[in-house]
């Protein structure tokens, strides 16, 4: 397996407040990448969720941590999508923010 990609996404929102706008926005991901994407898990302990999902038959696994300032993303993909890892950060990055800003 290659080596994980980690994304760091700041933010100033606090812990409590990143992690709300987070869940809230998993149940988007559903909605907006539904046809892409065959199977989305997640999982909360905390200030980390754990995650799975099914993309272009290959699964990607992974877990977030939310801090006071900032979220950590670790995704470990699969040596086909790894080819991709610029790409694939670059939308984390984005669909990251976007689930952060302000609602």
């Amino acid at each position: 397996m290659s080596k994980p990609l980690v994304v760091l996404i700041p933010h100033n929102l606090g812990k409590a407040e990143a992690i709300r706008r987070l869940q809230g926005g998993m149940g988007a991901l559903h909605t907006k990448f539904g046809d892409k994407l065959t199977k989305i898990e997640d999982r909360w302990e905390g200030d980390r969720m754990d995650f799975q999902v099914v993309a272009l038959g290959q699964s990607v696994s992974g877990n977030l941590e939310v801090m006071e300032d900032s979220v950590r993303v670790e995704v470990q993909l699969p040596w086909l999508l790894a080819m991709i890892a610029d790409k694939a950060k670059a939308l984390i990055q984005k669909q990251g923010q976007l689930m952060l800003e302000k609602k």
